[in-house]
């Protein structure tokens, strides 16, 4: 699509392969509402990253903790197709219970790195 450079700590220059596609990445830039505006010059678009403020900081926080959120329930919908294949199988019952007992543990130790991804990065956004 195209090249992106980091002229400073503070903006972004996207120079893409073909023209044509300034005003689609310009677009798409504005409709993600990530707080920073495109400027366009024709050739290429720069993007310069205002300074965190801490109302930014909570913003983002918030973002971080709907995505694991949004991680942890995708974890439990596979949980709930695993459990429903298990059901499935002509297994003994000892067997069968053993079977979903691995897949909640695996599925706790999946949400449980989820919460510690989340946590990690909603401490490195809320540094000052």
């Amino acid at each position: 699509m195209g090249g992106i450079s980091v002229p400073d700590a503070s903006s972004l220059v996207i120079t893409p392969f073909d023209k044509s596609s300034l005003r689609d990445i310009e677009r798409a830039i504005q409709e993600a509402d990530i707080g920073i505006n495109p400027n366009n010059d024709g050739e290429r678009i720069r993007l310069i990253i205002p300074p965190m403020t801490q109302e930014r900081r909570k913003e983002l926080s918030k973002t971080v903790s709907k995505m694991a959120e949004d991680g942890k329930v995708a974890v439990r919908n596979v949980r709930k197709d695993a459990m429903k294949k298990a059901d499935k199988v002509e297994l003994p019952k000892d067997d069968k219970k053993a079977l979903e007992d691995d897949i909640q543990k695996l599925t706790d130790s999946y949400v449980k790195k989820v919460e510690d991804m989340a946590k990690a990065k909603t401490d490195e956004v809320m540094k000052l």
